[in-house]
């Protein structure tokens, strides 16, 4: 389960002031809903998508006896 700030609380920020949990949470979210975003949800998709990429992707480089390579959002 995500623990974190709701989506209310990130619109007013840049996502370039989120953290890799967030963007990774949320986008997972959109993703899945897609076929029912509005251009406004579409848009806001679009930018986590291209903080995402401007950060290199979502990633870990190596794995442990704990973690993945995949970030972990819940």
């Amino acid at each position: 389960m995500y623990v974190g700030r709701d989506m209310t609380e990130l619109s007013t920020l840049s996502t370039e002031d989120w953290t890799d949990k967030e963007l990774a949470f949320f986008h997972h979210s959109l993703q899945q809903m897609t076929p029912y975003l509005n251009s406004e949800g579409t848009s806001i998709h679009q930018d986590i998508i291209e903080e995402i990429e401007k950060r290199g992707g979502l990633h870990r480089d190596e794995a442990d006896w704990s973690h993945g390579t995949r970030p972990n959002y819940e």
